[in-house]
């Protein structure tokens, strides 16, 4: 039979188109949902904040209780700092261990590091935050920068590895076969060809990781605390911005409402550019 006689059920073919329109539609709302949440948290933000970002709110510190005016300098430095810390406590143990994985971990004990990795990817942040209180604050007997920095950083752990490890996977075989086939050794290969190839895909997730832990409160209110002055030392309480954003929000003062919308709103700029850079990197093309 030819094509041009086969018969078609036309009822069937007119159901079908039905359907596909009304998924279509559902997922469009669905989308315009989404969106619009984010445009009015940002919309939010910007109309209750917006007046409190100035040069004083970057670079004047807090004032005393009840007066009006300062800024969140040593916050914003604060903040730096703890992701500096994360950074060195977090990245080299998740890269490593996603080359592990990619490269090495088709077995059991991989399997065990994967879901152990996935697990800990779930733990809330209080309980992140308990534990470094545990294993930092207390045998220290002070909150400091360090326990903050190393909450945050056990954070940034999870990310890191799994996106390593989903970026060298996408290396071809073929690179890793031409370098054996050369005689280069297996660790050579890894280390100055597998993952300069994956460099950008790694780079991506070390940033998705930043902006992850960016935002968080719950692990420095055990660890680093707060200081409404500059942090002196890694073994002293630091000021954060999502910290001072949550005293500020739950205070009774006007000025410090306000101060707290401004925070949230550089807070949420810094993460969306670090998604934005993420992005960029990740699309820049491989002759660049």
């Amino acid at each position: 039979m030819s094509p041009r006689h086969i018969p078609i059920d036309l009822g069937n073919y007119h159901r079908r188109k039905t359907w596909n329109r009304v998924a279509f539609f559902l997922t469009a709302v669905c989308a315009t949902l989404v969106l619009s949440s984010l445009f009015f948290i940002l919309g939010y933000l910007w109309v209750n904040g917006i007046s409190s970002v100035n040069w004083n709110f970057f670079t004047k510190l807090p004032k005393p209780v009840g007066e009006a005016g300062g800024g969140m300098a040593n916050a914003l430095v604060g903040s730096a700092e703890l992701l500096a810390l994360a950074a060195v406590f977090g990245l080299p143990v998740g890269v490593l261990a996603g080359v592990y994985l990619s490269e090495f971990g088709r077995n059991r004990f991989g399997d065990l590091v994967r879901y152990m990795t996935d697990i800990l990817n779930g733990v809330p942040s209080i309980v992140i935050g308990i534990f470094a209180y545990a294993l930092f604050v207390l045998p220290m007997k002070r909150f400091s920068a360090l326990s903050g920095g190393a909450a945050l950083g056990i954070m940034m752990i999870p990310i890191t590895v799994r996106t390593t490890e989903e970026f060298l996977k996408l290396v071809p075989d073929s690179v890793r076969e031409a370098s054996y086939a050369l005689g280069v050794p297996r660790w050579k290969t890894v280390l100055f060809i597998i993952l300069p190839t994956a460099q950008r895909g790694i780079l991506t997730g070390i940033l998705l990781a930043f902006a992850r832990v960016a935002g968080e409160t719950a692990p420095l209110l055990f660890t680093a605390f707060g200081n409404r002055y500059w942090g002196r030392s890694l073994l002293a309480p630091v000021s954060s911005l999502p910290v001072m954003i949550y005293t500020y929000a739950v205070s009774p003062y006007e000025d410090w409402h306000r101060q707290a919308w401004a925070a949230g709103l550089v807070l949420l700029t810094w993460v969306f550019l670090l998604g934005l850079l993420a992005r960029t990197v990740l699309r820049k093309p491989a002759s660049a």
